[in-house]
C-alpha cells in the first residue's frame, strides 16, 4: 500500500531540486500526494477501515502543514505546486 521505489523516483525527478534531492518540500508534498490518492481508493473500498482512516488524515495534515511552509516561504512556487499536482486549495 505505499508508493514503489520506480514511483517515488520519478517523483523526486519530477519535483525534486536535484537527482538526489529527497528532502525538499515539493518532493516530500509530491509523494504524500501519491500516498494519499492510494489510500483514497483503498478506503472507498474498505470504508469501516478506520486506522487507515486515521493515517490518511494524518498525511493530509502533514501535506497541508508542508504546503503552508512553502507558501510562506515562495507563494509562486506553492502555486505551481497546486496546479501541478491538481490540489484543492
Amino acid at each position: 500500500m505505499s508508493v514503489t521505489k520506480e514511483r517515488k523516483q520519478e517523483l523526486i525527478g519530477e519535483y525534486g531540486r536535484a537527482a538526489s534531492d529527497t528532502g525538499s518540500p515539493e518532493v516530500q508534498i509530491s509523494i504524500l500526494t501519491s500516498r494519499i490518492a492510494e489510500m483514497t481508493g483503498h478506503l472507498q473500498v474498505h470504508k469501516k477501515d478506520f486506522g487507515s482512516q486515521r493515517g490518511l488524515m494524518r498525511m493530509v495534515s502533514r501535506r497541508r502543514r508542508l504546503l503552508d511552509y512553502v507558501k510562506r516561504k515562495n507563494p509562486q512556487l506553492y502555486l505551481d505546486l497546486l496546479r501541478r499536482l491538481n490540489i484543492r486549495k
